[in-house]
């Protein structure tokens, strides 16, 4: 089973500072239909205005990871991490017992645009972590490239839950397979372009939620990039 979730569908907000959309409930947005997907809990798609950004705030208990689509993030946190986050580049934090960070446009003329993802824990209280990585040409076009696991394998960002974060950047025509298994679930976000997954279009800033499809077929019909989470 499929169900999709179109780019217009999600909540929007607009600060002016920031042009924010939520694929499932967030901040003022709420709707019961779409609170979280298993342990997937936040997408955001956030273009934030030049020299802008979030000022410190709290996080506890969650698994962050920040992808970045264009342009660079400053961060800093409590932990005592100041890094600027660029294109291609994945962030995970683990909130765990606490942490505070800030957030902000990196360029003082170009807006940035990127992914926030939030992850629920397996546990809670665990000790605040932190991970960056570049995976700019870490994949072959037409492949799918493990970002983010449980176990941290083949050079991935380590989370503390039973799911796993995979990339493909496809060119127009490319197919790829992914064999999701009888018990697990799968979440497809489109970032760029337009794809076709087990005969279901979707279009940038779609995504797609899976559950009883073993196997993952998925067409581009453009050159496309797209995010597939793995889940218990």
């Amino acid at each position: 089973m499929i169900q999709t979730r179109k780019s217009h569908e999600r909540g929007a907000a607009n600060h002016g500072w920031l042009d924010t959309r939520h694929s499932f409930s967030f901040a003022n947005y709420y709707d019961p239909q779409h609170m979280s997907f298993r342990s997937l809990r936040v997408i955001n798609e956030d273009f934030i205005a030049a020299g802008k950004g979030f000022g410190r705030h709290p996080h506890r208990d969650m698994e962050i990871l920040t992808y970045m689509i264009e342009g660079a993030l400053e961060h800093q946190d409590s932990m005592g991490n100041t890094m600027v986050i660029g294109s291609g580049e994945v962030q995970r934090m683990t909130a765990g017992s606490g942490i505070t960070h800030s957030e902000y446009n990196h360029s003082k003329q170009d807006q940035v645009h990127l992914l926030q993802i939030w992850i629920e824990p397996e546990q809670q209280g665990l000790k605040p972590s932190y991970e960056q990585r570049q995976f700019r040409d870490a994949f072959r076009t037409g492949e799918l490239g493990l970002l983010a696991s449980r176990d941290g394998r083949d050079g991935s960002l380590l989370i503390h839950q039973d799911a796993s974060l995979f990339s493909g950047k496809l060119a127009q025509g490319d197919e790829v397979v992914y064999d999701l298994g009888e018990k697990r679930h799968g979440w497809l976000q489109v970032v760029r372009g337009s794809v076709t997954l087990n005969g279901s279009a979707l279009e940038a800033g779609d995504g797609a939620a899976m559950s009883d499809e073993p196997q993952l077929k998925i067409c581009s019909n453009t050159d496309s990039e797209m995010l597939l989470f793995d889940l218990a």
